[in-house]
């Protein structure tokens, strides 16, 4: 037997760019060492079964609010984000934002914080942090607490430039309605992932910033303008702009399936769209309820919603987002694969960093895409 050594065979095996039948991985001291036709297997390989499943790189998700029975929001500590990693690690996500939603500059200053340290002590799967507002347009709150959403003040563009510094990865959702274009273009340049959302912004507005330095557009079709036929918008501006990314919430609740496929067919590259699961608390429980900063929240039938039927976030996970694409969506699998692993991570311009080939990076996704888990369930 090979020391040190186990080999992956009889499933499918996703490298991040294609998926492969027939083909067998071996890992040499927890790293990928080759791949090779299962025909060349020996009796000196230590093999695991994938009895038809598909091996992949985790999941890499930038819009994560909660999970494991916990909100960020609620208490923005290393504790927390803990519990939330360790959920989404679970349902096969070995890479997360933490997302903490409109909040006090009190709350957001302690979540950069606690951000900082989690990346620091070596959390696993915490990479950085995302700040959706409070920066956003009133009329396309969705959720957010609308007493709390503010245009961007120099004391908030010198705690976001703080941040950055610190943070391995800092994203900020805001909308043009609450900030400038020079704000933006500070921000980008200090390495700020800049990304329009909440917003009722038109085309050229949105093209204005984006010319700036924002490079991405938060869960496309939802809180924000839409394509209309004199009036693109910023769902116009995603699709045209080659150089804006762009995340989406394929619950098939958010977004109707024949949305996401027209969106996919038509969206202009290098700039593609990814997956996020927007998740809640509820990730990786069977809670039915939870609060949101003392608002309830209630899950049912795949919904989460406030009482006046807002939807607030999303009850999700990445491997059911992969399944409403090739489904519902009509998407290839290997596209669908890629829009949870190689873009988001290509979008961040670290993809060797998110994807590196470790077995505590690999995740076993069922045949049936009904779910993944982490091939080490330790890590």
């Amino acid at each position: 037997m090979r020391p040190d050594s186990i080999t992956f065979a009889g499933g499918q095996i996703f490298d991040g760019e294609t998926l492969l039948f027939g083909y067998a991985v071996r890992f040499r001291n927890g790293i990928w060492d080759e791949m090779f036709p299962e025909t060349e297997l020996s009796a000196e390989d230590r093999i695991e079964d994938l009895a038809g499943d598909i091996l992949s790189p985790g999941y890499v998700d930038l819009q994560v609010n909660g999970g494991g029975g916990v909100m960020f929001n609620d208490d923005p500590s290393v504790e927390t984000l803990a519990i939330i990693a360790s959920a989404h690690r679970d349902l096969g996500a070995t890479s997360i934002l933490p997302t903490l939603i409109t909040d006090t500059p009190e709350k957001t200053r302690a979540a950069v914080d606690a951000a900082i340290q989690a990346c620091q002590e070596g959390v696993p799967g915490v990479v950085g942090l995302h700040l959706e507002g409070p920066h956003l347009s009133q009329r396309r709150k969705g959720a957010h607490d609308a007493a709390l959403i503010r245009p961007m003040l120099p004391a908030d563009l010198d705690l976001i430039l703080d941040a950055a510094e610190q943070l391995p990865t800092l994203m900020v959702t805001l909308a043009p309605e609450s900030t400038t274009p020079d704000q933006v273009r500070v921000l980008s340049q200090a390495g700020v992932v800049v990304s329009l959302g909440h917003t009722d912004a038109p085309f050229d507005t949105c093209i204005s910033f984006a010319g700036a330095g924002a490079r991405c557009a938060t869960h496309l079709f939802n809180a924000m303008s839409q394509l209309g036929s004199r009036e693109p918008g910023l769902v116009g501006a995603v699709l045209s702009n080659g150089g804006i990314f762009a995340g989406l919430i394929a619950d098939g609740v958010h977004v109707h399936p024949e949305t996401m496929r027209a969106a996919w067919l038509a969206k202009r590259g290098p700039g593609q769209i990814f997956l996020v699961s927007d998740a809640m608390a509820v990730a990786g429980t069977k809670l039915t309820e939870f609060k949101l900063e003392g608002r309830l929240i209630q899950r049912e039938s795949g919904r989460l919603t406030l009482s006046d039927g807002t939807l607030a976030g999303a009850d999700l996970d990445l491997t059911t987002a992969i399944r409403v694409l090739t489904e519902q969506a009509g998407l290839p699998l290997v596209q669908a694969l890629s829009a949870a692993t190689t873009v988001p991570a290509r979008f961040l311009a670290d993809r060797d960093r998110f994807q590196t080939k470790s077995l505590t990076r690999a995740i076993r996704i069922s045949s049936d895409l009904s779910g993944a888990r982490p091939i080490l369930a330790d890590q």
